[in-house]
């Protein structure tokens, strides 16, 4: 959990992050994902449904397709950015039944037993506060609801693992957004001290090859040194700075490869409670 002054300055730079995101939706995963997770959670006609995160609303509006027109989905997001994608795409596609909110997930209320299904895709992991997160969703879920959400596995992205690596090194903590709920032990723990039931995890890999030749070493820093996992590098002096981003590139063009290329782990835990 973040201080409160702390917890200030990252959402900010959370959502300069994000809404300056154009081309979320071509990124590797965020749809197969999203597409995954709806297939888990298999919502219902007539469900009531709250996607946390919405971001471009890929997982609200498959939601919504596939419940159909009985349904009601809400989903929420603190990026303006994103969240004007999304009301772009609900307006094409012609769905009545989608409502977008610009707000912060942890502070919003919807009140008590609200819900069917509560969904978060790619995004519990950016929250400040994660217990306490998991208790209000908690509260928010009629009897017998259920939360779906994906987590990634706690050393995912072999080229991110390198950053954190590289930049402790040069005194600078950049936190793993995976360790929370990185482990089924940790994910357990968490949601049984929210009061969730019936949990269960399922892990799959959306891992890939690449090869660590310099323009994808160039992109790895761009990526990580721009995340708000990753921005705490910007603290270092120029000169350092420098010294820290020669050093990153030079040991991922030195990973490890097959003939397929160098692998990044991409492991993830589809993950399903119940509020009983």
């Amino acid at each position: 959990m973040l201080q409160a002054l702390h917890a200030e300055e990252y959402k900010q730079q959370l959502l300069a992050d994000f809404n300056c995101r154009t081309n979320y939706d071509s990124g590797r995963f965020y749809i197969p994902i999203a597409k995954r997770l709806i297939e888990i959670a298999n919502p219902q006609r007539a469900h009531q449904i709250l996607d946390i995160a919405t971001g471009t609303g890929i997982v609200a509006l498959a939601a919504a397709e596939k419940v159909g027109a009985q349904s009601k989905i809400i989903g929420i997001d603190i990026s303006a950015g994103m969240l004007s994608n999304a009301k772009q795409k609900l307006v094409a596609s012609g769905l009545q039944n989608v409502e977008f909110i610009e707000a912060d997930a942890e502070l919003i209320d919807f009140g008590q037993d609200s819900f069917d299904v509560i969904l978060c895709s790619l995004a519990i992991c950016y929250l400040t506060d994660i217990p306490a997160a998991l208790h209000k969703w908690h509260s928010f879920l009629k009897p017998g609801g259920k939360l779906v959400f994906n987590a990634w596995t706690e050393n995912a992205f072999t080229t991110s693992v390198l950053f954190r690596e590289v930049t402790a090194r040069y005194g600078i903590n950049v936190p793993n957004p995976n360790a929370p709920l990185g482990t089924p032990q940790k994910c357990q723990q968490l949601l049984k001290s929210a009061g969730f039931q019936n949990i269960t995890i399922q892990k799959e890999q959306f891992g890939w090859y690449f090869t660590p030749d310099l323009d994808n070493a160039l992109q790895m820093w761009e990526v990580n040194a721009k995340n708000v996992f990753g921005y705490q590098v910007q603290q270092l002096a120029p000169e350092k700075l420098q010294e820290c981003f020669a050093e990153y590139i030079k040991e991922v063009q030195a990973l490890p490869v097959t003939e397929q290329g160098a692998w990044c782990d991409a492991s993830i835990f589809f993950v399903t409670a119940a509020k009983i």
